[in-house]
């Protein structure tokens, strides 16, 4: 039986508070540390003043590899390899400062969430060791981008350099759209 130290725990509880300070639900803090579910979740409601949130995690493939998720999964895994090839960090460390600096590559403005959550970039690099999604350069501008294992991807193209047709067409873009247009009639009104 393994003895429990002071400092152990101590180290325990501080990768807890970082995991969930990036987001990390508690399943996830539940794999990557050896702090008791009791212990997790009060730590969860001391931080956010609140429940952590229940359900399953992300368990599918397809979601990375939709229009906007692809890019931003693409931005965090070549982040996260960059890490591991360079930084001399690996494991949740690694997963850790990749979304860290995923971040800070895509700041959002205040309320905002990014696309990608901390708990589906850790997703992401478990379903790439497992060989379900793997990178692979686009054809015509040589980035790296999240693909599955399994298709056929000798041509790709990603989907910064093939824009989808319905891209960018989020309730939100509308909601801005007309907020913008709301505002040019209201300084059309003023003016006239």
């Amino acid at each position: 039986m393994k003895t429990k130290t002071i400092v152990g725990e101590s180290e325990q509880i501080t990768l807890a508070i970082q995991l969930i300070k990036l987001g990390a639900r508690l399943q996830l803090l539940e794999s990557q540390t050896t702090l008791s579910r009791e212990k997790l979740i009060k730590l969860y409601k001391e931080l956010k003043g609140v429940s952590p949130p229940k359900g399953m995690l992300p368990f599918s493939t397809d979601w990375f590899l939709t229009w906007q998720p692809n890019i931003h999964a693409s931005i965090f895994l070549n982040i996260y390899n960059f890490m591991l090839k360079h930084a001399g960090i690996s494991g949740i460390q690694a997963v850790m400062k990749a979304y860290e600096l995923y971040q800070q590559q895509v700041a959002l403005d205040e309320g905002h969430e990014p696309v990608l959550s901390f708990t589906r970039a850790w997703t992401l690099v478990r379903f790439v060791d497992s060989h379900m999604l793997k990178l692979t350069p686009c054809r015509c501008c040589s980035g790296q981008f999240v693909v599955d294992s399994y298709d056929l991807n000798s041509d790709f193209v990603c989907g910064i350099c093939h824009i989808p047709s319905r891209a960018g067409k989020t309730k939100l873009a509308r909601e801005q759209h007309n907020a913008d247009m709301h505002g040019v009639e209201a300084a059309g009104h003023i003016a006239a």
